[in-house]
């Protein structure tokens, strides 16, 4: 039995884009309702949202590197059929 498909690169980079956004978003909400003007909450937020999002998001992580690893690993061996093809070499 074989494990599902993972989902392609494209809605992965996607989700994990929407869900850091949404913390730099969700840290800068809180600081601007404690007071801090929002220019400066949002550029906290975009600072305090990388390490956290590191901690937070590592399953998120682990998938997006799955999908690059695989849309490496069928590029190359696209370009080695190509490669293939235009030597001349049948397959």
């Amino acid at each position: 039995m074989t494990s599902p498909p993972a989902p392609g690169l494209l809605p992965t980079i996607g989700l994990y884009a929407l869900a850091r956004l949404g913390l730099v978003a969700v840290v800068a909400a809180l600081l601007a309702l404690a007071g801090v003007p929002v220019l400066v909450a949002v550029l906290v937020g975009l600072i305090v949202a990388l390490p956290l999002s590191m901690v937070l998001f590592r399953g998120l992580r682990s998938r997006l590197d799955a999908a690059l690893a695989e849309s490496s690993r069928r590029r190359g061996a696209e370009r080695e059929a190509l490669r293939s093809r235009l030597r001349g070499e049948t397959e």
